[in-house]
């Protein structure tokens, strides 16, 4: 029962938000997400907490909650953008989304070993994949099942509209390594907080913190390209942009935890470099630097 009126209940704002007039909807959508910025003080919280740790140069609360009410506001834009997203086609999104950098992204496909997009909850991630496959560039994606099954079945049919796949986290290794070795791309979202042994520790925004090692460890296996790839929200154009950056060159030693090591630092040193230049659009509500090399005090 539970499950049905929770599909339901979000059945019914998709349909409201996605034949809304998008400046409408987003209005709704602020609405939404400021409500939910002020009552889930927890969350608020965390975002504080996160904005000390890896922007101490912000010294006023006034400029971390500017930040963090900007967060809600792209997530609550990506919520219009989601619910409206089964109508888009090429046409009527050239007007107000653009690519840029897809050479990079081209040269790295046209190797044949696969590529792999680093990428993570910064501006409209939903979007992006989405809007890469609309192009004509159709992508896997390492996703975590949603708990409603319903809701899990709806979102994914929604992302593989024209040509995505999902990749579960649950069997990500494997699918990743069968979508190398068929020359695919596949996108990851890096950014979120892991645990031993899927995860190893690199320095993020100044701290170290727990991260996923399984990109590095299958390019370095398959020699797959690896390029950063994000779409952020331009506020001098009123445009979403799909940017994609110079692949990142991952060395081999011999040593293979090593060089593992150092990919990901090199993975999570590109991610934090796109967070830094926007802000106010990065999930900074999430729990990022939980987990903790053994021995040292947590962190919230």
């Amino acid at each position: 029962m539970r499950e049905n009126l929770e599909y339901w209940l979000v059945m019914a704002l998709a349909r409201a938000l996605g034949w809304m007039p998008r400046g409408l909807a987003r209005l709704l959508a602020d609405f939404l997400a400021f409500s939910v910025y002020h009552a889930l003080s927890r969350l608020r919280r965390v975002g504080e907490r996160n904005l000390e740790l890896a922007l101490p140069e912000l010294k006023s609360p006034e400029q971390r909650a500017e930040i963090l009410r900007g967060v809600y506001r792209h997530l609550g834009w990506q919520l219009v953008e989601f619910c409206r997203m089964a109508r888009y086609t090429p046409e009527n999104t050239k007007n107000w989304i653009r690519t840029e950098g897809l050479e990079h992204y081209l040269a790295a496909q046209a190797r044949g070993k696969g590529v792999l997009i680093v990428t993570g909850h910064l501006g409209a991630w939903e979007l992006s994949s989405f809007y890469h496959s609309l192009m004509g560039y159709p992508m896997g994606m390492v996703i975590r099942r949603l708990d409603n099954r319903r809701l899990d079945e709806y979102v994914n049919a929604i992302r593989c509209m024209h040509g995505n796949r999902v990749l579960h986290k649950d069997d990500f290794a494997r699918g990743l390594l069968t979508a190398m070795r068929g020359g695919e791309t596949v996108g990851i979202l890096m950014d979120t907080n892991m645990r031993p042994p899927q995860g190893v520790f690199v320095e993020f925004f100044g701290h170290q913190a727990c991260t996923a090692s399984g990109l590095a460890r299958v390019a370095l296996k398959t020699g797959a390209a690896v390029l950063p790839g994000f779409m952020v929200w331009e506020a001098a154009e009123k445009k979403y942009v799909l940017r994609f950056g110079p692949e990142l060159g991952f060395a081999q030693s011999g040593d293979a935890e090593a060089d593992a090591l150092a990919a990901t630092q090199m993975c999570a040193a590109a991610t934090e470099d796109w967070i830094r230049r926007y802000p106010d659009q990065w999930l900074w509500i999430h729990r990022r630097w939980k987990t903790r090399p053994a021995g040292e005090p947590a962190l919230y």
